[in-house]
């Protein structure tokens, strides 16, 4: 039997999906069973060029992290959608667009001009802005363009699975992979390697449907290491979050849901379903108490929308840029 051709991509991320396929230690050599690796750039000398060479449909599997922040993501995305049988949408940023998209509260001129002129660290006296084309004695120099939206990769390409988290659950990449060779498939757009359940749903906190008047910040209070951490007033995106990732941080970390697995099943816009959730705990019917406790959480938008936003109802501020 002929080996799979599995490519892996990275786009706009952090690389932690990277090193979330590292981080299977020898799953790799059961990986590398059953596959050969085409394209790797964070570990092995594979060449774009090589891809484009290729048949369109000649890798079997592509597993694409990271969503589209510029115009070489955008090429990659598309040019490897082309090439590939089955195309996954690998981690939060694919999926949903994952931390980068909260610079979609921005413009692009706001965020290069925050990044190469206003931060502390920042020496650049004459406000230099990095610039697609530079002709210099070498030639000219090219960058991709950097665009002022960031889309997940289902906003770009047609997507036949999803593998949510920040990053998937080391146990979820090989499984993944060993599915989809054994032609085992789900129906196209399934979520794989996750649960059908919320996590608030797999959680073993116990739940008191507490009330509650304040919320706080993890570390602005000592709080109960065996409860549920929305009774105590800490905002935990479980209800609004898939489940499956074996409650590394709720039960395993101490430390309540971020909402890195994306919405929950049958849910589109994941924050406004944890806005829904949040109000349940509310302990007033006053709307100026509810108003004054709802101010005490911290950026709400960045909050509830932490890893979703380039994929929800909002997917940006209004901007008049064309990208």
């Amino acid at each position: 039997m002929a080996k799979l051709k599995l490519a892996i991509y990275w786009a706009a991320g952090c690389g932690g999906c990277d090193v979330a396929i590292l981080d299977t230690n020898e799953g790799l050599l059961k990986i590398a069973e059953i596959a050969d690796i085409v394209l790797w750039p964070v570990a092995t000398d594979h060449k774009y060029e090589e891809i484009e060479k290729m048949a369109d449909g000649a890798i079997d599997i592509c597993l694409i992290n990271g969503g589209v922040r510029n115009s070489e993501n955008e090429h990659m995305t598309k040019l490897l959608r082309a090439k590939s049988k089955i195309v996954v949408a690998m981690g939060a940023c694919a999926h949903q667009g994952g931390i980068p998209g909260l610079a979609n509260l921005f413009t692009k001129e706001t965020v290069l001009n925050r990044a190469y002129r206003e931060t502390p660290s920042t020496e650049n006296p004459d406000g230099i802005l990095p610039v697609q084309r530079f002709s210099a004695q070498e030639g000219e120099l090219i960058i991709p363009e950097f665009y002022n939206t960031v889309l997940p990769t289902a906003a770009v390409v047609d997507v036949d699975y999803f593998m949510p988290g920040c990053p998937p659950a080391i146990h979820q990449v090989a499984a993944v992979v060993d599915i989809i060779a054994k032609g085992d498939l789900p129906p196209k757009g399934a979520v794989i390697g996750a649960s059908d359940k919320t996590l608030c749903d797999e959680c073993t906190r116990p739940k008191e449907d507490r009330k509650v008047k304040k919320f706080y910040r993890p570390h602005e209070i000592i709080f109960d290491n065996q409860k549920c951490f929305l009774d105590q007033g800490i905002i935990c995106l479980g209800p609004a979050t898939r489940g499956g990732c074996g409650n590394r941080c709720t039960v395993k970390s101490n430390m309540p849901c971020r909402g890195c697995y994306g919405p929950a099943p049958k849910v589109h816009d994941q924050g406004t379903k944890f806005l829904s959730a949040l109000a349940s705990v509310i302990d007033s019917n006053d709307p100026a108490e509810i108003n004054s406790i709802v101010s005490q959480i911290a950026d709400p938008v960045g909050t509830f929308y932490r890893f979703g936003l380039a994929a929800s109802y909002l997917r940006r501020k209004r901007s008049n840029e064309k990208n």
